[in-house]
């Protein structure tokens, strides 16, 4: 059976925004074990379109980002969209019945399901689907943005923690 687990970076303050800070070199050849590693990845219509920077080579991309790229495309995606009429490669588009249809990949699948944005994260919380949540906290203060936990805030247990590199560290809670 797989585990939906949402992760991402977070600012101090709770706000995630991939344009206002990057992960580190250490952080991101970690990013880049975990998408290798993973069953697959639940995308809503937003988090996909950034993501889909992937799908294209870039002259200027160090090998770590050729790195990620390889380990992105190839693993399986599920999007959840009613507006997208099509999906790019490896990817299938869900329309309709998302909570049977996540309920079922979890069934079937092992290993680990990423779930990407926190939108989509808040209608799994909803769902009481995702079984991990990951925070990468940076030592940023944004002010304003998305926050991490975009609805309800779930009751969570603290399962785990570790310092990602000199600056980031990584809080494994489970829902309570």
């Amino acid at each position: 059976m797989a585990k939906l687990v949402f992760g991402l970076n977070q600012s101090l303050d709770g706000y995630v925004d991939h344009m206002a800070f990057a992960p580190s070199p250490t952080l991101f050849r970690h990013f880049i074990e975990q998408v290798g590693g993973l069953a697959g990845s639940v995308y809503g219509r937003r988090m996909y379109e950034v993501m889909r920077y992937w799908d294209d080579d870039h002259a200027e991309w160090s090998a770590e980002e050729r790195n990620f790229a390889a380990a992105w495309r190839a693993q399986p995606k599920w999007v959840v969209s009613r507006s997208l009429k099509s999906v790019g490669p490896n990817a299938t588009l869900v329309e309709h019945d998302v909570e049977g249809v996540i309920r079922g990949l979890k069934a079937e699948l092992d290993g680990e399901l990423d779930v990407a944005g926190p939108d989509l994260a808040r209608s799994m919380t909803d769902l009481g689907l995702i079984d991990e949540y990951r925070i990468y906290l940076h030592p940023v203060v944004l002010g304003s943005g998305k926050p991490f936990f975009a609805g309800s805030r779930p009751l969570l247990r603290l399962k785990a923690s570790a310092r990602m590199d000199e600056d980031v560290i990584r809080l494994t809670y489970i829902p309570a």
